[in-house]
């Protein structure tokens, strides 16, 4: 029988996100297959978090090309990304935690690609005027990660609407960035 290894990263990510400590048998379980299964496609938790890291950076520079960030306002940029990333969020809260991917010189240089392609977005709305230019863009680039593992968190634990994600997000984190008139 093939092992669907999409499902078994899918619901690793599910289960870590809610309880970090997990075992691998815990993780097994979740995925529906047995522990030996697991570890022949995954020697231990460290290449099971470093798979989930590679599949988190495919998902998350795949929406930032559907979210066309050089398209139209910096605001709908936002809003467009916010939509594209929702479906991985879940993926991305259990990544936004886990130390071990930040620690040392080992940082996985997608991470860098992703923070420069959304720092660019918000230095863009703050060249344009849009955006407030006291918040710096890498300030702006990690309230928007927090802000969406925040969301996914309350999602998956039914506290928030899966519909109300990307309106919430967007609205919170734009209307803390945009720049006011002066009085």
């Amino acid at each position: 029988m093939a092992v669907d290894r999409d499902h078994m990263l899918r619901s690793a990510a599910a289960l870590l996100t809610r309880k970090s400590t997990a075992t691998m048998d815990e993780v097994a379980k979740a995925a529906g297959i047995s522990r030996a299964t697991l570890h022949r496609h995954f020697a231990g938790r460290d290449a099971l978090v470093r798979a989930l890291e590679a599949l988190g950076i495919a998902e998350c520079e795949a929406a930032l090309d559907a979210a066309r960030l050089d398209d139209g306002n910096a605001s709908d940029a936002v809003r467009r990304l916010i939509r594209e990333i929702e479906p991985a969020a879940k993926l991305l809260a259990f990544l936004y935690t886990e130390n071990q991917l930040f620690e040392g010189d080992g940082q996985n240089e997608g991470w860098n690609r992703i923070d420069v392609r959304i720092a660019a977005l918000f230095r863009r709305g703050q060249e344009s005027g849009e955006f407030r230019i006291d918040l710096t863009p890498a300030w702006l680039t990690e309230a928007l990660y927090g802000l969406m593992a925040s969301g996914a968190w309350a999602v998956q634990e039914g506290r928030v609407a899966a519909n109300d994600f990307t309106h919430m997000i967007a609205e919170l984190l734009l209307g803390g960035a945009v720049r006011r008139e002066e009085p």
